[in-house]
């Protein structure tokens, strides 16, 4: 597997807009807000040199990150690896004994696509790998 960089940084917050506005106080301009209707939210990335911070904001109330924040609170909710080969990288966790939560990579945000590791495997982060 091989693993490039840390591609983002998910954020539960309550509401986007308001979230927003703290980044852009300190000069991060949005890439804009896209809603991903499979995971029942609306997002807005903000690059950071080679990352980017993401906000992520709940479209239902059964939603996961409506789930996260009622259990949690807003805060962060995953880390994101990017690598260069999804499918191959789910293969290797897999055949090392890793808990996945996606076996087959799943498109999110921009296009990318996507897949997440079981926290149990992580030592309790959601980790989220990313191929664009």
């Amino acid at each position: 597997m091989n693993v490039l960089k840390i591609d983002h940084i998910g954020i539960a917050v309550k509401n986007l807009a308001e979230s927003s506005k703290f980044y852009e106080m300190l000069g991060i301009a949005s890439a804009g807000v896209e809603e991903v209707a499979e995971q029942k939210v609306r997002v807005s990335f903000f690059p950071v040199g080679d990352s980017e911070i993401e906000l992520l904001e709940s479209t239902s109330p059964d939603g996961p990150i409506a789930k996260y924040i009622e259990k949690n609170g807003e805060g962060i909710q995953h880390v994101a690896l990017r690598v260069d080969d999804l499918e191959a990288a789910l293969a290797e966790l897999k055949s090392r004994g890793v808990r996945l939560i996606d076996e087959k990579p799943r498109y999110g945000a921009g296009g990318a696509k996507i897949a997440f590791v079981h926290p149990k495997s992580t030592g309790g982060i959601l980790l989220e790998l990313s191929e664009r």
